[in-house]
């Protein structure tokens, strides 16, 4: 990639942790969902509806879409996203794999939930 890219996408995506509202405007809904994953720390985990409410929207579907279409795992980390039932839902790399990535930060999974939602959720400030 060259320099004057690379320096502009490492911008963005400063912009997009530090919550830079100018930039954010320019972010497609996929683009302000991966930003508010960067947010979530390992250990926590937070909602498909807290992402969208987050958003100002109610499109918590189109959060899970987002999810589906998110090409970074690692530096986007989509396995830290639930049902509002605690559920851990589909992941990539399988469910299996986002159970084990979520024990693996601290996240209690039992039968493929989240074992004490409230002590783990990420509440987004609104």
């Amino acid at each position: 990639m060259p320099a004057v890219n690379k320096a502009h996408v490492e911008m963005r995506n400063q912009s997009q942790v530090n919550g830079d509202s100018d930039m954010n405007q320019n972010l497609s809904f996929n683009e302000k969902c991966y930003a508010l994953l960067k947010k979530i720390h390992k250990g926590k985990v937070t909602t498909y509806r807290e992402m969208a409410n987050a958003m100002g929207t109610k499109a918590w579907r189109a959060v899970g879409s987002a999810m589906v279409k998110n090409n970074d795992l690692i530096i986007t980390p989509c396995h830290r996203v639930v049902r509002s039932d605690g559920v851990i839902g589909h992941y990539a790399l399988g469910s299996d794999k986002k159970a084990a990535l979520l024990e693996n930060e601290g996240v209690e999974v039992e039968n493929g939930r989240v074992k004490d939602l409230d002590k783990y959720f990420h509440k987004f400030k609104h």
